[in-house]
């Protein structure tokens, strides 16, 4: 193929898209369509609990019109991630609305599910062969940690894709896979090069954040034989070489070296050059394969349970001591948590105060400002839900009454908005599993399944 062509929706499945965009999009002819449905950015609770982090409401939203685009131009769609972490519930879970939708649409096509979540007995055997290797910092991976784990993943390459469209689905949703890796796969299927299919992937996995203004949207991106076009179908929107150039540095710990199933990608010589007002070319991207390929490895542990409280002061008093202040709310709640039974070590309290440090805390470079107003997260999380929910009660009583010198106000130090004002979080889970495993075959963690719907 001369040109491969692919629509990518929006960063996230359920973050929205104008149904505009999809319109022009479909209109300038795409080999595919697709979106990722997910990532770590939000945390390890969607991986832990096997829930997603966009509503069922705007997912569905997203993919009907996806699908029935699709079925009518008669080309694959693609959900990377499905349900925002990729495990076997978010998998099934996205498979359900999808049988959901083409019963109301009344459409009928060939779908394949690929898993990705890894049984417990095989990773630790492949611990005890040697090969997984740790990453940013983690311990070498052990028995322990693997079957402490509530759920642990493998990120796809490629490979599983390409499989899957080798037979036959048209609408294809994984379990965890590396972002660009479900765009990567229909363009090296089709013949192109690896390296701008890759850098396409890149450009893709993110809708529209290569344009400006940015909002949630669809991108479209060709992929040529030695470079790419960006171009956003949107008119209210344009990809310039500023725009791609700078998000071409996003969530990388190298600004120029990607590392991906199966190889690295190299930016660092890429031109950025305006084809038009709204659309840019990029080329002399490079790809070099891996002496090894691994499969990352993506796994979660309960880690306690959560309750939190939100408050607020703009007592000047007050502020003018708050560390001290706080220095003596944790004394007391710590005091007043033994007399019934709760030793310090059964959970831990942290008091997030927004107007001093709440978002940076002892990194921030700023130490002298003066705030008017303060807004204090306070979280508890112990070993149950039932602990958490007691000791926070009792810093919240403290921060609400306890004086301070020079106080003024004889009662509530603090203001509530909500009513309860105490929130039990539930289960809180931990990244546990960070690593790597060395394989022969890219597809053999990653079973297909297909069904016709």
């Amino acid at each position: 193929m001369d040109e491969f062509r692919m629509l990518s929706t929006s960063g996230i499945l359920g973050y929205g898209y104008a149904e505009e965009s999809l319109k022009i999009g479909m209109s300038w002819q795409p080999h595919v369509i697709g979106c990722d449905g997910g990532s770590t950015d939000p945390g390890p609770h969607y991986l832990g609990s096997g829930t997603s982090f966009c509503s069922r409401l705007s997912v569905k939203r997203d993919l009907r019109l996806m699908l029935m685009a699709a079925v009518e131009a008669g080309i694959p769609c693609i959900i990377g991630t499905s349900g925002g972490a990729g495990g076997e519930p978010h998998l099934q879970d996205t498979a359900a609305l999808v049988r959901e939708i083409a019963r109301e649409e009344g459409l009928h096509f060939n779908m394949a599910l690929i898993h990705s979540e890894q049984p417990a007995d095989a990773l630790v055997d492949w611990v005890a062969q040697g090969l997984t290797a740790p990453l940013v910092k983690m311990p070498p991976l052990d028995e322990a940690t693997i079957r402490r784990a509530t759920r642990i993943v493998g990120m796809m390459g490629p490979e599983p894709i390409a499989k899957a469209l080798d037979e036959g689905a048209q609408v294809i949703l994984t379990g965890r896979s590396s972002d660009p890796a479900q765009w990567a796969a229909p363009a090296i299927r089709a013949g192109m090069a690896p390296a701008p299919s890759w850098y396409a992937g890149k450009m893709l996995e993110c809708g529209a954040e290569p344009s400006v203004p940015k909002e949630p949207d669809c991108i479209f991106l060709r992929v040529r034989d030695d470079h790419v076009i960006c171009e956003p179908p949107n008119p209210i929107r344009r990809s310039t070489p500023l725009a791609v150039s700078n998000f071409a540095l996003h969530e990388n710990a190298s600004p120029i070296h990607h590392t991906e199933p199966g190889g690295l990608l190299d930016t660092s010589a890429c031109r950025f050059t305006a084809v038009s007002d709204r659309a840019v070319k990029i080329d002399g991207m490079t790809w070099t394969p891996a002496e090894q390929y691994t499969v990352k490895l993506e796994g979660v542990e309960l880690a306690g349970y959560r309750a939190i409280t939100i408050c607020g002061t703009r007592d000047p008093v007050l502020i003018g001591q708050i560390d001290s202040y706080l220095d003596t709310h944790r004394a007391k709640v710590a005091a007043k948590a033994e007399s019934f039974g709760v030793p310090p070590g059964a959970y831990r309290m942290i008091v997030h105060a927004y107007g001093k440090n709440g978002v940076m805390g002892p990194w921030e470079p700023k130490q002298d400002s003066a705030a008017h107003e303060l807004g204090f997260v306070v979280e508890v999380v112990a070993d149950t839900q039932e602990i958490a929910d007691a000791v926070l009660a009792m810093a919240r009583t403290s921060l609400l009454h306890a004086d301070f010198p020079g106080r003024l106000c004889k009662e509530g130090n603090m203001a509530f908005p909500f009513s309860p004002s105490d929130i039990a979080m539930g289960a809180m889970y931990r990244f546990s599993v960070f690593h790597t495993v060395a394989v022969q075959d890219p597809c053999a963690m990653f079973p297909i399944e297909h069904e016709k719907v």
